[in-house]
């Protein structure tokens, strides 16, 4: 007969001992400065090739790091899958490396005695197609992102380690970078040294078709537009375009009353085959836009919040920034838990600085305003279970890759319902101070201290509660606990009606959202159906609880046909319409995978398009929010 089913503990397995810890950072010089190289002229097979020189800083092992947290992507993202032939040498000798094993970012190398300095090879390979991850070099154009391109030694701060960094780019391209230019010898361009964390947080566009444009009209610090193009047509932007980029300038200012950067370049891709990005640097940032940003421009109003967003960054994230999401290096955790702050009331100021500079009129601000309210109440019943401050783990958790119910599961959050609260937070002020005080007064105070200092100014959530008291004596804790830190299923738009306005559903878009949906290639019906369509009619939102979800439709599914009728989007809208006269059901038929179904929408509400209304005796709040500081 067996014996019981079980085991002896002390017989069991034990955990294998984990590795020596990485050496903490410290806040001391590292000896010597790094040098690299990178060569990224085979833009036809997508290929950097990178040579640093690494001073020793004295003799035995030692760990070498590749950057792995991302400033801005606030996670662990770096994409060290695409670091390939990594090779050590010492006096052109080879030597081995080993991958730590629990730390994968982490090399570890054995110079032999009495060495100087390491010669470390390898080559980044920018993504060839789009399910690779993000593209970044094309025969036209390429974003060297220097996270990508150096290694570093462990132990130290980054900004305690000095680099000089060099680039060779193909004959005739133009570049754009806050980097500042040494000189250029036989086609490569050297910069002048900088700490290992500033050339980081320094990246290059560079392209075939490239244009800049001088933005400052003050004479304070340059700022620049750099821009590449796929054609060098799409670099066509008329005389007034650019004003209103110079005026984006003027407006900061004007919010914020200081810089935080010797000189600022935004570096901006139009293009639809480099991977799209909106990334926030301290002196530069990196957006990309549709091909047709300037000559597209009457229907390409969704487009331009973008640099407004990403420019405001410089005072808003880098400048200043969560205390607990400022690492002493690359490799050291951050933390995310106040990004409702940083990117929460920067997707506010975004939109504020993007009609105060007349890149988007007053009508179209109002109709996206309408869009994020209508997203961030009925289109976000996953309120009832989950904070804002808990999306805040999103970048981290998800690391924004697709989720099959983004209306319930919650998605990044901090960032539009972030927007939602911190109007709320500039109208009551408003309101409590008679007109006298608001949100402004707290930018310039908070953000705008320091005038020409670009060392980080860390904050705490009760740094953010004084900074509000000091404008308008109020419980802000309680406020912000409330709506940020609590499970809050009251809809966030307390902010809309006192600014003057309420959100209404109308069978008609608004001109706005018809761009949108024509930009994106997509049909959104979340507020009738409860679905959105991509391309091909394949579903690629489903609303949790909404008529789409009670008939059992879910993401990845393609509509065949409406009412028996093959797909046609007019048809489809045709139908919603005609429902509200009869009782019968929808019908669809659905192809799901190898499976076809038929089912049936009970739904007879009509077409349903958020949009703004004024109230009646309310004083028109946010279009003073919205006009221009002077």
């Amino acid at each position: 007969m067996a014996g019981p089913l079980h085991a002896d503990p002390l017989e069991g397995p034990q955990p294998y001992p984990m590795p020596p810890p990485i050496p903490a950072p410290r806040d001391v010089a590292y000896p010597g400065v790094l040098k690299l190289t990178v060569d990224a002229t085979d833009v036809e097979r997508r290929i950097f090739r990178i040579h640093e020189t690494i001073p020793l800083a004295g003799p035995g092992p030692m760990i070498l790091l590749y950057p792995q947290w991302v400033p801005g992507g606030h996670s662990p993202r770096n994409a060290l899958y695409d670091l390939a032939g990594l090779v050590v040498r010492v006096g052109g000798q080879v030597i081995p490396w080993t991958r730590d094993p629990v730390q994968v970012f982490a090399f570890h190398v054995t110079p032999p005695p009495g060495a100087g300095s390491l010669e470390v090879e390898f080559q980044y390979l920018s993504p060839t197609a789009g399910d690779q991850g993000r593209v970044v070099m094309t025969p036209e154009m390429l974003n060297a992102q220097w996270l990508n391109l150096a290694v570093y030694p462990a132990g130290y701060f980054s900004r305690r380690i000095q680099i000089e960094p060099s680039i060779r780019l193909p004959a005739g391209w133009g570049y754009g970078t806050a980097l500042e230019t040494a000189a250029v010898e036989n086609g490569v361009i050297r910069f002048k040294p900088v700490e290992f964390d500033t050339l980081m947080d320094s990246p290059m566009f560079a392209g075939r078709y490239f244009k800049q444009y001088d933005l400052d009209t003050s004479g304070k610090s340059p700022v620049r537009l750099n821009i590449v193009a796929d054609r060098p047509e799409l670099l066509a932007a008329k005389p007034e375009q650019i004003e209103l980029h110079r005026e984006l300038v003027r407006q900061a200012d004007r919010l914020y009353g200081a810089r935080h950067y010797n000189h600022y370049d935004f570096l901006l891709a139009l293009s639809d085959r480099l991977g799209g990005i909106g990334l926030e640097h301290h002196r530069s940032s990196e957006n990309g836009a549709d091909p047709e940003y300037f000559i597209d421009w009457d229907s390409d109003a969704p487009n331009r919040n973008l640099l407004p967003h990403e420019y405001n960054h410089s005072w808003d994230g880098k400048f200043r920034r969560p205390a607990d999401l400022w690492t002493p290096n690359f490799n050291v955790p951050m933390r995310d838990s106040l990004l409702w702050v940083y990117e929460g009331q920067d997707q506010y100021w975004g939109y504020v600085l993007g009609a105060r500079s007349g890149l988007n009129t007053k009508e179209q601000t109002l109709d996206a305003l309408a869009m994020t309210a209508a997203q961030y109440s009925t289109g976000r019943p996953g309120r009832q279970w989950r904070s804002v401050e808990d999306t805040t783990n999103d970048p981290i958790v998800a690391g924004r890759r697709p989720i099959p119910w983004t209306s319930w599961q919650r998605s990044e959050d901090y960032y539009s319902e972030g927007q939602l609260v911190w109007l709320d937070v500039d109208t009551l002020i408003r309101e409590k101070s008679g007109g006298k005080k608001s949100l402004d007064d707290f930018a310039r105070a908070f953000f705008g201290v320091k005038d020409g200092s670009y060392t980080e100014l860390p904050y705490t959530f009760d740094d953010v509660v004084k900074g509000l008291n000091d404008v308008l004596p109020y419980d802000w804790s309680g406020f912000l606990t409330t709506h940020m830190r609590d499970v809050a299923p009251a809809f966030p738009l307390e902010g809309l009606g006192r600014g003057g306005y309420q959100l209404v559903y109308t069978e008609k878009p608004t001109e706005f959202w018809k761009n949108n949906e024509a930009g994106r290639k997509t049909v959104d019906l979340t507020y009738s159906i409860g679905l959105g369509l991509g391309r091909e009619a394949m579903i690629t939102s489903v609303l949790w609880d909404g008529p789409a979800f009670k008939a059992g439709l879910s993401v990845g599914s393609k509509i065949l046909a409406v009412n028996g009728i093959a797909y046609d989007t007019d048809k489809l809208k045709e139908t919603i319409t005609a429902a509200k006269a009869s009782r019968d059901p929808i019908t669809l038929i659905v192809k799901d995978g190898d499976h076809f179904r038929v089912v049936a929408l009970d739904y007879h509400d009509g077409l349903r398009y958020p949009r703004l209304q004024r109230l009646p005796g309310k004083p028109d709040l946010l279009g003073k929010i919205y006009e221009p500081l002077k």
